[in-house]
């Protein structure tokens, strides 16, 4: 799989933008409604525990604080298909993730759709605000 060409294709197909850090990892800004955007990160890289190529998709919510809710948080997250939230660099973040051999460019768009719009909802929920 060319992951840098998918990407860019993409962008251009949902009139986003692309940006590209090498040939592994590459940057995504998702239009969404009311003139929202979130950036998606996507990287492929090879997984070290099952020795196979992943790709990975992942978008920041807020900073980590006390005051988010948690639990809110992790029962939202059974009604997601693909993502689910994590803990990155002090940073709550939406992630997806497949195993390259498994997947399609059909499965990534979901993927990065998904990304994007949970990313964003969550964002707007405790900040109320468009930050990423």
């Amino acid at each position: 799989m060319n992951f840098k060409q998918f990407m860019e294709d993409f962008a251009t197909e949902i009139n986003g933008q692309f940006s590209e850090y090498d040939e592994n990892k590459s940057v995504i800004i998702v239009p969404l409604h009311d003139e929202r955007f979130q950036t998606v990160i996507g990287k492929m890289y090879n997984h070290d525990r099952y020795n196979r190529n992943v790709l990975e998709f992942t978008t920041k919510v807020c900073t980590v604080d006390e005051s988010i809710d948690y639990k809110s948080i992790l029962e939202a997250s059974e009604k997601f298909v693909h993502s689910k939230f994590i803990v990155e660099e002090n940073f709550l973040k939406v992630e997806s993730a497949t195993f390259v051999d498994n997947s399609s460019h059909e499965l990534l768009k979901e993927m990065i759709q998904e990304v994007a719009i949970t990313g964003d909802e969550w964002e707007f929920k405790i900040t109320g605000k468009d930050i990423h």
